[in-house]
């Protein structure tokens, strides 16, 4: 299985802290099940430059996989970019897709967007240059209208929810609810941490299982998967 949304890098966010934290994270996800894990750290525009932020992550990818006692994991390198305004004007943004595709995951304003704002990634949605991902769309519903989430779909905009989202019984109603729509292409563990923020694939797994059954769990999973052979 493949997670779109992890912190599993040493020392460049506000994720994992140390290569042996992201040693034992990457050791959670292969237990529950991750054969390849995307490391998204942070990119904010108004911080850095691309090239600055390319440099190091590379930097903490090096230090993580030609440590020693690394196990070994199939690790590709993105971004979790935040939004700003102008985004879709910026062409660097092509050097923080997914290792290998066009997808590039997104974080967008824990606000009500306006309709700038969907306009401007609708945009940049439409370039070519990216297939857009947008990170834990759970997180941003509340301040949203109704129909949001069907907008983006129709604007080809994919859609990506944290496993936790489907765990936790206050928000898997909803969950199940979005995923029986169509409206959730991909799932990511945002894990950030072993113990505040840890992988909760287990629970994910178990949740759609008691609701669907393993078939439907299996066919979300292949087409969880695909998105990284289809958008090259």
């Amino acid at each position: 299985m493949t997670d779109y949304h992890s912190h599993i890098l040493p020392g460049i966010d506000d994720g994992s802290k140390n290569i042996e934290e992201s040693i034992k994270l990457l050791a959670m996800l292969r237990e529950q099940g991750v054969d390849i894990s995307v490391a998204t750290p942070h990119f904010y525009a108004d911080r850095t430059t691309p090239g600055e932020f390319l440099s190091k992550r590379q930097a903490a990818y090096e230090s993580l996989v030609l440590y020693p006692d690394f196990p070994g994991a199939d690790i590709r390198l993105g971004a979790e970019v935040s939004y700003f305004p102008g985004i879709s004007r910026i062409s660097a943004l092509k050097d923080l897709r997914i290792e290998g595709t066009k997808l590039l995951l997104l974080e967008m304003p824990f606000t009500k967007w306006s309709e700038y704002t969907l306009r401007e990634i609708s945009e940049l949605s439409c370039s070519g240059d990216v297939v857009l991902m947008l990170a834990h769309m759970e997180r941003y519903l509340e301040f949203q209208s109704r129909g949001t989430a069907e907008e983006l779909a129709q604007m080809g905009i994919l859609i990506q929810c944290n496993a936790s989202f489907f765990a936790n019984k206050a928000t898997s109603r909803k969950a199940f609810k979005m995923l029986k729509k169509g409206l959730i292409n991909a799932v990511g563990s945002d894990c950030h941490s072993v113990d505040a923020r840890p992988p909760r694939f287990d629970e994910f797994r178990a949740a759609l299982t008691e609701k669907f059954g393993p078939r439907f769990l299996d066919g979300f999973i292949d087409e969880n998967d695909s998105l990284l052979e289809v958008f090259v």
